[in-house]
């Protein structure tokens, strides 16, 4: 060193320091941020200014970037905590959560751990809307209380410069002897349902065979009306008959019925004898009277 001081002198050593110098300050002035992080630069122990991604430019010796903070999004470790629902049901809830950083200047200087801090908000929240809901509106209405879960941690958060992209709950178990009683629970449940359909069924059969019954009797009063009309209409015959041709014709047609009925007699198989009501001989007389005063 002394031999390249002696022969660069005084003036060469001074530009040799101004150059070093030179180069040194450019180094502290410039910083690069990578797209996924944002710096945070102190001057003097106070917050300065933070730096977005890029080339950036800040004052050597004063300032320095005292935090570098990555701004991807993050996920908090699987978390499970226990929850007491509305109808006093123990249940033990496993949830999730996502989240980034997009103000560092209040994360770093109004949270130590913000990974413990968000994780015990989370808890306290989840407790907190578990106690308002039944343990059947737990497991049917999981979409609405993560919505509600998540607004409630941006809420509290939202101080820390963090924003929670995501909320989930994983699971939700319940103890050995809460199982139990809901498993006896759904059984009896079914059994009732079981119960109520065989009921339903017999009823119904009931209410078929009742109206099988009551098809029955209208056709049957179908029946008898038909054949009242006929009767009807075959008494309006006769009566219109012995209007338009008198009461000859009617005690004709009368005679010639009984003089059919007793030839059909006499020829039936095994008659030798023949038995003539003591009005036959009338009969004849009168139908033939009628059949000859018609030739």
């Amino acid at each position: 060193m002394g031999p390249l001081i002696e022969t660069l002198g005084g003036a060469g050593v001074a530009m040799l320091f101004i150059a070093i110098l030179l180069i040194l300050t450019v180094y502290k002035a410039v910083r690069i941020v990578p797209q996924s992080e944002k710096h945070v630069v102190e001057r003097f122990g106070r917050l300065r200014v933070v730096l977005g991604p890029g080339i950036n430019f800040i004052v050597p010796f004063l300032d320095r970037v005292a935090h570098q903070i990555s701004i991807l999004e993050r996920q908090l470790p699987n978390a499970s905590q226990d929850a007491i629902t509305a109808d006093n049901v123990l249940v033990q809830v496993e949830t999730s959560v996502f989240y980034r950083i997009t103000e560092p200047e209040k994360t770093v200087y109004r949270i130590r751990d913000v990974d413990a801090a968000i994780a015990t908000t989370v808890a306290g929240i989840v407790r907190a809307e578990i106690g308002k809901m039944e343990l059947d509106e737990v497991q049917a209405n999981r979409s609405t209380l993560i919505s509600t879960i998540k607004a409630s941690v941006e809420d509290a958060v939202d101080a820390w410069g963090i924003e929670v992209t995501r909320a989930e709950i994983l699971d939700v178990n319940l103890d050995q002897a809460t199982r139990e009683a809901m498993l006896q629970q759904l059984n009896a449940e079914r059994e009732r349902r079981a119960q109520v359909t065989r009921a339903e069924g017999e009823r119904r059969a009931v209410e078929l065979q009742a109206d099988a019954e009551l098809y029955a009797a209208e056709q049957g009063a179908k029946a008898r009306r038909v054949e009242a009309d006929a009767e009807a209409y075959a008494t309006g015959v006769v009566a219109q008959a012995i209007q338009d041709n008198g009461l000859e014709a009617a005690q004709y047609q009368v005679a010639l019925k009984q003089v059919e009925s007793l030839n059909a007699l006499g020829n039936g198989e095994g008659s030798n004898t023949i038995l003539v009501p003591s009005h036959a001989i009338e009969a004849f007389g009168d139908a033939f009277k009628m059949l000859k005063g018609k030739s």
